[in-house]
């Protein structure tokens, strides 16, 4: 009998591994979000995960690590130095599994799974970067957000997270001739190969700085004539340790970073990370606050798929409805800015409710948008989906199938324009979405004009959503009374001293989180959003992994792409809706 025997297994998944793989160590961790969380021998991984993919977990949903050196609460977890973490999802009835495999730091390697679930190619070589665990077998691994040229690995505890920990920077001769060496473009480095011996390559830069990458985003594109041989998207322009300052930051004061993940997406980012905290800590959020979140959050998603809408139809050659759709956009930003203070970032929500409450005449302006918008999206339904040269332009173009979103992650309207009816507000229902009547745009196609419909279709459901909030807006206090809620309740702090002690301590140092392992994923407006938090039972996250829509979406482009026109790479990047703060964090 394997150690698993011992531990209170609670999930069905875990047996099914003791039975199917007799004799190996397996270890039940229990998490705060009731996820199974399985740790798992190396030497077994490859042949447990193809059990894995067979039982039912059609997507990898996300692969991170930890660096578990200097954690102190493991509370009887195996030994190791660091750790891979597995997260899967199974569409056919909403379950995860997450496993892990621990490995020292004299022996730091892992075999690759990419040959099973595809998109683990990627995340695979991010772990690397970040952490310098080696995965055996994969096809290229090498740095993907940090360059080439970068020393150590920067999510390890040893790695600064500061620049004043750092010698100043300096660019001597040297370094300068090397930094621009590491440049060079050697095409069979980046996996292109010659058609024949006799052959050139032909290749072009697609950005980093091009209008059509919707920021800084390069694809090396190999052509024959104007036809795709090939596509190699590069990242990593944009990153600047998003996750690695959750480890320096109080578990307050990195609310706002979390607002320039998605830049977009604004209030919506906050949502899974101030929900895992609230979990983590045992806060209940007032019903006043979930509908004002839910509320807020949709804005957001309009506010996104606005900005999507524009840009899509700009970049297959419309160039009026970007200027009406950015007018619509600005008169709903008014609405944010009148109720929370802030525009695109308003780093708003709190753990444990919102920054404030609602203010005297917020319905007047949320209900006049509310009147507004239907009209125009029937106009732009005439200008833009219906007009026939987009439809052309995007019909048929960068089509997958279901079965190839799953293996390469795709979530949310990209998943749903394949067929895939899953939404996680209804789904997988988190902050009072259950309480809600929409319902889930889904198309057939896999191609760029469906990935638009869904969107455009979610912009009127968004709309049914903002118009229930509205009429159905809960009485009662906008963030909960819990000592942990941040900032605390000042009602009382002029009253006592303890109570002013804990205030001030609660701003100034934030809260201290009980130690464990918590996610909480959203539909965000590009896919899924997750937020995994460690905490080691302090005033700031021992690990934060972001999950985000985008880092997937943009690895499938070369399958998409492969054999057709460079205009019609335009439209298929145009059709991801994404943005590089949500690639590189």
């Amino acid at each position: 009998m394997s150690a698993l025997a011992e531990q209170v297994v609670s999930n069905e998944f875990a047996l099914k591994l003791d039975q199917q793989f007799p004799g190996t160590s397996l270890y039940t961790q229990q998490t705060v979000d009731k996820i199974p969380t399985i740790w798992i021998e190396r030497s077994r991984l490859r042949e447990i995960i193809r059990f894995v993919k067979t039982g039912g977990f059609e997507m990898l949903f996300d692969l991170c690590g930890v660096d578990e050196r200097q954690r102190e609460h493991r509370n009887g977890l195996p030994t190791a130095d660091f750790t891979i973490v597995y997260h899967f999802l199974s569409f056919r009835d909403g379950t995860e599994l997450r496993l892990k495999v621990g490995v020292s730091i004299s022996d730091a390697n892992v075999p690759s799974i990419h040959d099973i679930y595809p998109n683990a190619n990627w995340y695979e070589r991010e772990a690397w970067d970040m952490f310098g665990v080696t995965f055996t077998n994969h096809p290229s691994l090498y740095r993907i957000l940090l360059p080439s040229t970068w020393e150590g690995h920067a999510l390890r505890k040893d790695h600064p997270a500061r620049a004043t920990e750092m010698e100043p920077f300096h660019m001597d001769f040297e370094r300068q001739d090397k930094e621009q060496e590491a440049l060079r473009f050697k095409p069979e480095e980046w996996g292109m190969t010659r058609r024949d011996e006799n052959t050139e390559f032909m290749f072009l830069n697609l950005g980093p700085n091009h209008p059509s990458v919707h920021g800084v985003f390069r694809i090396v594109l190999q052509l024959d004539g104007e036809v795709i041989v090939d596509a190699v998207p590069e990242i990593g322009y944009h990153h600047r340790g998003a996750e690695k300052m959750g480890e320096r930051q109080t578990w307050h004061t990195y609310i706002p970073y979390t607002d320039r993940i998605d830049y977009l997406g604004g209030v919506m980012n906050n949502l899974p990370y101030v929900m895992s905290v609230e979990k983590m800590a045992g806060i209940e959020v007032p019903d006043r606050a979930k509908v004002i979140r839910i509320m807020m959050a949709e804005l957001f998603r309009i506010s996104s798929h606005l900005v999507f809408y524009g840009t899509f139809a700009q970049d297959v050659g419309q160039m009026s409805p970007v200027f009406y759709m950015f007018s619509d956009r600005e008169r709903l930003l008014r609405i944010v800015e009148a109720i929370t203070g802030g525009r695109m970032h308003p780093a708003w929500f709190r753990i444990g409710g919102v920054a404030q409450d609602l203010p005297v005449g917020w319905d007047v302006m949320v209900r006049d948008f509310l009147d507004w918008m239907p009209k125009r999206l029937k106009q732009y339904e005439n200008m833009v989906m219906k007009n026939s040269i987009l439809r052309q332009r995007t019909h048929g173009i960068g089509v997958y199938t279901k079965d190839e979103a799953l293996d390469w992650g795709v979530t949310g309207p990209g998943l749903r324009a394949t067929g895939m009816d899953f939404d996680w507000r209804r789904d997988k229902p988190y902050g009072g979405y259950d309480q809600f009547d929409f319902e889930v745009p889904v198309y057939q196609n896999g191609d760029s004009f469906d990935r638009a419909r869904v969107r455009v279709d979610e912009i009127t459901q968004s709309l049914r959503i903002v118009e229930q909030c509205l009429n159905n807006m809960p009485a009662g206090p906008y963030k909960a009374t819990h000592p942990q809620t941040t900032p605390p309740p000042k009602e009382r702090t002029m009253f006592d001293i303890e109570t002013l002690i804990h205030h001030f301590l609660n701003v100034s140092w934030g809260p201290v989180i009980p130690a464990g392992e918590c996610s909480v994923t959203i539909e965000a407006t590009k896919g899924a959003n997750m937020y995994y938090l460690t905490s080691d039972g302090g005033g700031s996250s021992y690990r934060t992994r972001i999950r985000t829509p985008s880092f997937p979406h943009l690895q499938q482009i070369p399958l998409i792409s492969k054999g057709l026109l460079i205009p019609d790479l335009i439209a298929i990047i145009a059709s991801i809706d994404f943005v590089m703060a949500d690639v590189d964090r």
